[in-house]
C-alpha cells in the first residue's frame, strides 16, 4: 500500500496555528498579489482624472517665487469723500485732534501743533497740500502719526478706513486726473481707486519744510 502524502495542516506546538508549508503557501500568496492589484491598479480614465486634478490642484498653489513682498499691508483712510492709503510701517499711531494749537506764519497745509504723549508733532492737511476741497474740522478728525528716519510729524484724515493689504501687481500708475502735487507723491492706484502715499517721498520732500520765520 502506498502512502499517501499528508496535506493537512501540519499542527504546530501551539494549539490552533496551523503551519503550512512552503510550495502551499506560493499559490496564496500570488493568488492574494493577484487580487490586491486588480483592487489598487486604477484604469486608463482614472489615471487621467487624477492627473487632471493633481495639475489643477498645483495651479492654485502659490508659486515658490510669491512671497509677502508681493503684499503690502497698508492703512486706509479718507480726505475729501477720496481713498487713500499709506503703509504701516511708516505708521507710529493713530489718533484724535485734539487741542490743536495754531502756528503763526506758517503754509496753510501747515494747521499747528499737537502735544502728543507728551510728544509736540507738526499737523499737515493733506487736502490743503493736495489742493483738495477743504471743509471745516470736525470732532470726527484724525490724526495719523507718520515717522521715516528723523522725521515725525502727523497728517489729518477726514476718517480711517482700517488696515488692509494691497497686491503690488494691482497697483496701476497714478490716473491722468492726478495732477500737480497729487501725482508727485503718489506710488499709484489700486482697482478700487485706493491712492497710495509714497510715504518716504511725501516724508522727505522739501516743500513739507517750513523754513519760514517771524522778524521784528
Amino acid at each position: 500500500m502506498t502512502d499517501t502524502p499528508d496535506t493537512s495542516p501540519q499542527k504546530d506546538a501551539k494549539p490552533g496555528v496551523a503551519k503550512y508549508s512552503g510550495s502551499e503557501l506560493d499559490p496564496r500568496l500570488d493568488t492574494m498579489r493577484t487580487a490586491l492589484e486588480s483592487v489598487w491598479a486604477p484604469s486608463a480614465e482614472e489615471t487621467q482624472r487624477i492627473l487632471q486634478e493633481r495639475a489643477l490642484t498645483l495651479a492654485h498653489e502659490p508659486s515658490g517665487h510669491e512671497s509677502t513682498d508681493d503684499v503690502i499691508e497698508v492703512l486706509e483712510f479718507t480726505l475729501a469723500y477720496e481713498r487713500y492709503a499709506v503703509e504701516t510701517h511708516y505708521v507710529r499711531q493713530v489718533a484724535m485732534l485734539e487741542h490743536l494749537v495754531p502756528l503763526p506764519c506758517t503754509p496753510a497745509f501747515v494747521l499747528g501743533i499737537v502735544n502728543l504723549r507728551g510728544a509736540i508733532l507738526p499737523v499737515l492737511d493733506l487736502k490743503r497740500f493736495f489742493e483738495l476741497p477743504v471743509k471745516g474740522l470736525t470732532d470726527l478728525n484724525k490724526i495719523i502719526v507718520l515717522k521715516w528716519e528723523k522725521m515725525l510729524f502727523c497728517i489729518l484724515a477726514d476718517e480711517i478706513v482700517g488696515v488692509r493689504n494691497i497686491a503690488l501687481g494691482h497697483i496701476q500708475p497714478s490716473l491722468p486726473t492726478l495732477t500737480g502735487v497729487r501725482k508727485d507723491y503718489l506710488k499709484g492706484v489700486t482697482p478700487e481707486r485706493v491712492a497710495l502715499l509714497d510715504a518716504e517721498k511725501f516724508l522727505a520732500s522739501e516743500n513739507i519744510i517750513v523754513r519760514e520765520h517771524v522778524t521784528e
